[in-house]
């Protein structure tokens, strides 16, 4: 259903009594639904599956060209939210969200070296809330963000964090020292150069981090099989983020030929210079070219290809797990979240990468299958920060104050529901904050120096019933409908600006870095 900007005003114009009230029956429709949900004597076990750099190039997303089997299985017995969002297109800012229900400019905090403790010590992570519920947590590979000088969270897990420690590169001419491979350097990352931007070998699943990743991933569900306490397992499958490496076959399922490319090739017109980026973190890489300009129509083919191959090689390794988890027979009393921590441009725009406010950066797969859920399709606005209450709606748990999210457990029991009116992120750029919201047809992007006055804002919005492809920024034309959409950043709290100082890790977290 799309939203006319008309309908948004009349919307926005319920009085407060009555808004009142509508809060109200939604929060008793909350209550209802956790009871559906959860049961006293048997709570439901929790596998939370993140997975890095993961856009909707899928087939349950309607992606033909993709090759992810098990992916679509599980689309085939969960809700597949088609409007998900994260709250910050890249990791650390995003995993916080995931963990704390807080968005970055809650925290201030847009980078990646920044702990988020720093902001709160006091907060009671996704995995600690369930901990305190008697539920056993464990992690396996990246949950929160580690390096740059952050680091793992010890309060959040009754085990230490499982890392796979293992080379980023199986061929020896891609071997030589390396950033991915400075754990066995004993050098910081930044001292030593990138490796290549692709591989593919000939090898086994497990020679990559991915494949040991879901092999410690079953072992755990075998032993909490026999466990009495319930389980919150948190599995960090890091492909397809760069570099893209899988083994051959998963190269091999792929023509590139037939693989989509890249339609525009320059930014919106009319957007702020500064709004886009052309993939500094892929021109990191050796054999890419460090220009500006967009990348040549050969490497544009395999890099995209290098994409899809590393997500077909994800999507194996998450299908061993959940087949390993009906193999026990605890499919039926298991919450299985799949969730995707940012999009990532193509080559669109001649963007590559996240870091941008941008659709395809922002926009995330969401799969959720509950006990008791309903499967489908659903056209409702969800945020990352939405997945803390939900889930602790769908388990039983009372929440703590102050989150910033809202569940969507209604959405589960009927996947026609709305949740959010609109959706907000944000990026930084140059000393500004760009704040978004995102409702059914719009986005409106506000650039401006946190606590400035909102005069000062420099706008982006599009329209993605008649532009879909992001070509045109409308702020300039649409001054009325930019006014309308702008009262929602009055109701939001001002961002933080970023927080200077970095937390020292305790030395429990110091252990598992």
């Amino acid at each position: 259903m799309i939203i006319h900007s008309d309908s948004l005003r009349k919307k926005e114009l319920v009085s407060k009594p009555n808004m009142k009230k509508k809060w109200q029956f939604f929060a008793l429709g909350l209550l209802a639904c956790a009871n559906l949900f959860a049961d006293e004597s048997t709570k439901p076990n929790v596998l939370l599956i993140c997975v890095d750099d993961l856009k909707p190039a899928i087939g349950c997303y309607g992606d033909k060209m993709a090759k992810t089997p098990n992916l679509d299985a599980l689309g085939q017995r969960a809700v597949v939210f088609e409007r998900a969002y994260c709250n910050q297109a890249v990791c650390a800012p995003s995993r916080n969200a995931l963990m704390t229900s807080l968005r970055p400019q809650t925290l201030g905090i847009y980078d990646l070296s920044t702990n988020f403790r720093k902001s709160r010590p006091n907060a009671v992570t996704l995995a600690q809330h369930f901990r305190q519920a008697g539920y056993k947590a464990q992690s396996l590979g990246k949950i929160m963000h580690i390096g740059h000088g952050n680091y793992e969270d010890a309060k959040s897990w009754d085990v230490p964090h499982f890392y796979a420690k293992t080379v980023s590169y199986a061929l020896k001419e891609n071997q030589a020292p390396t950033r991915e491979g400075a754990l066995f350097e004993n050098k910081r990352p930044d001292e030593l150069p990138r490796g290549a931007a692709t591989e593919m070998a000939d090898v086994s699943d497990e020679t990559y981090a991915d494949g040991m990743i879901a092999a410690e991933a079953m072992r755990r569900l075998q032993s909490a099989k026999s466990a009495k306490e319930p389980f919150f397992i948190a599995v960090g499958f890091l492909k397809p983020h760069l570099p893209f490496v899988a083994p051959k076959k998963y190269w091999d399922m792929h023509d590139p030929a037939k693989l989509p490319q890249p339609a525009r090739l320059t930014a919106p017109d009319g957007a702020p210079e500064y709004a886009p980026q052309y993939g500094m973190e892929l021109k990191n890489y050796a054999n890419i070219p460090d220009q500006s300009k967009p990348l040549p129509v050969e490497l544009t083919r395999h890099l995209i290809h290098g994409y899809y191959a590393a997500t077909s090689y994800m999507d194996a390794q998450l299908g061993k797990v959940l087949d390993e988890l009906k193999r026990l027979d605890l499919e039926k009393k298991t919450i299985v979240v799949v969730w995707g921590d940012h999009g990532w441009h193509l080559g669109d725009h001649g963007m590559w990468c996240k870091h941008t406010n941008y659709e395809q950066a922002t926009r995330i797969p969401l799969l959720v299958a509950a006990p008791g859920a309903k499967a489908g399709h659903s056209q409702a606005l969800v945020e990352t920060v939405d997945l803390y209450p939900t889930l602790s709606d769908l388990a039983g748990i009372p929440l703590p104050k102050g989150l910033d999210g809202e569940s969507f457990a209604p959405v589960l029991r009927q996947s026609s529901a709305k949740h959010r009116p609109f959706v907000t992120h944000v990026y930084p750029r140059k000393n500004m904050i760009g704040r978004a919201v995102r409702d059914e047809r719009y986005r409106l992007v506000e650039w401006k120096k946190p606590g400035d006055p909102a005069a000062t804002a420099e706008y982006e919005l599009y329209d993605y019933l008649t532009d879909p492809g992001e070509t045109k920024n409308m702020a300039a034309t649409q001054a009325e409908l930019v006014k309308s959409l702008a009262t929602r950043f009055l109701a939001m709290p001002e961002a933080k600006p970023q927080l200077k100082a970095v937390a020292k890790p305790s030395k429990a977290d110091q252990k598992n870095k």
